[in-house]
């Protein structure tokens, strides 16, 4: 891609993403969603591939639909209210509209079918575009308006999201589908603590968006894919692999890495706001997505030859690791002796 064109286009995301986050006026936040999309379309079909065109026409269709419920959500409000203000979402059809049209955005089931598709179609950069940065305008707007979302609507679609997610990605030999997968269960986490507590919504969102850079890198830098290229990937470079391991199992939300800090703190919110049932339900369908993050960490440096798969073995290659990598790979594991900073912000 012409990086001029290329330039543009990271701009445009960055100026939607503000605008949507900044702004208090649902036009204009409405504005900043259509920007981002726009924005994007051309990086997940530059490789010209029919699956990318596909993935980018998928993405297009479903991000142009939850852009018009989200519309359709705000002037039904103004037209019952008089008010364009975000923060004043009190009509209950509003919100219930709004709500699944952030559903949709963010790929909450029952809207997921399209998320892991355009990952699958897209590149591991853009995967990771797709991953973190598209999700935090939708996500903003869920925490600006959590006062009035319904609350059993949200915990139904989180716990439905973390199960869904943790049982998909069970069968999954594709490393793309299984990190969307991820993000489904992940994103049911970030919304049933939406209510009660919004700010953990946010802190578990920049913690699940860091592990989750750092392991798209690493994925990027060792070009691989599939399970079955996985394999092969220790005998390339073996130091970032045994990171990526531990990556893994931080995502996976394992004591004492980092990803062990949201899971934390969301369960002893929930037990505090009397829902001691649901952060059981949620804390024993998270072992599905342990399952698959365990495979993965297995695959990455645990398998040694003699192994069954086809792939040639990699040349040991002694280029030195990417500076930005090797710190978000401290942070995404070294992070939790921070909680007691971290409490006293949120």
């Amino acid at each position: 891609m012409n990086p001029r064109a290329k330039l543009i286009f990271i701009t445009s995301l960055l100026l939607g993403t503000t605008i949507t986050i900044s702004s208090s006026h649902w036009i204009m936040a409405w504005a900043g969603l259509e920007i981002n999309t726009l924005a994007v379309l051309p990086l997940i079909s530059k490789s010209h591939h029919p699956r990318a065109i596909e993935a980018a026409t998928k993405y297009f269709l479903v991000q142009a639909a939850a852009s018009t419920l989200v519309l359709f959500s705000s002037m039904t409000n103004a037209w019952f209210t008089g008010q364009w203000d975000i923060t004043q979402l009190t009509h209950p059809p509003s919100s219930l509209i709004l709500t699944a049209a952030v559903a949709m955005k963010l790929g909450l089931v029952p809207f997921h079918f399209w998320f892991p598709e355009v990952l699958q179609g897209s590149s591991l950069t853009t995967g990771l575009l797709l991953s973190t940065a598209m999700k935090l305008p939708p996500t903003s707007l869920l925490f600006m308006t959590s006062q009035s979302l319904n609350p059993s609507l949200l915990i139904s679609m989180a716990i439905l999201s973390t199960a869904l997610g943790g049982w998909m990605g069970l069968n999954q030999t594709q490393i793309r589908k299984i990190l969307a997968f991820s993000s489904i269960s992940h994103m049911g986490w970030m919304t049933i603590i939406l209510i009660y507590n919004p700010k953990l919504t946010l802190l578990n969102f920049y913690l699940y968006c860091l592990i989750t850079a750092t392991v798209f890198l690493t994925l990027n830098t060792v070009k691989t894919t599939k399970l079955s290229t996985l394999l092969t990937t220790w005998t390339k470079t073996p130091p970032l692999n045994a990171m990526l391991l531990l990556t893994l199992l931080s995502l996976g939300g394992l004591p004492p890495l980092t990803g062990f800090l949201p899971k934390w703190l969301i369960i002893q919110e929930l037990t505090k706001q009397n829902l001691a049932p649901t952060a059981t339900l949620i804390s024993l369908l998270s072992l599905l997505s342990l399952f698959f993050y365990l495979r993965l960490a297995y695959c990455t440096a645990i398998t040694l030859p003699p192994h069954t798969t086809n792939h040639m073995k990699q040349w040991h290659v002694n280029k030195p690791t990417n500076t930005l990598i090797a710190i978000m790979t401290t942070l995404s594991l070294f992070s939790l002796p921070l909680s007691p900073m971290i409490l006293t912000l949120t």
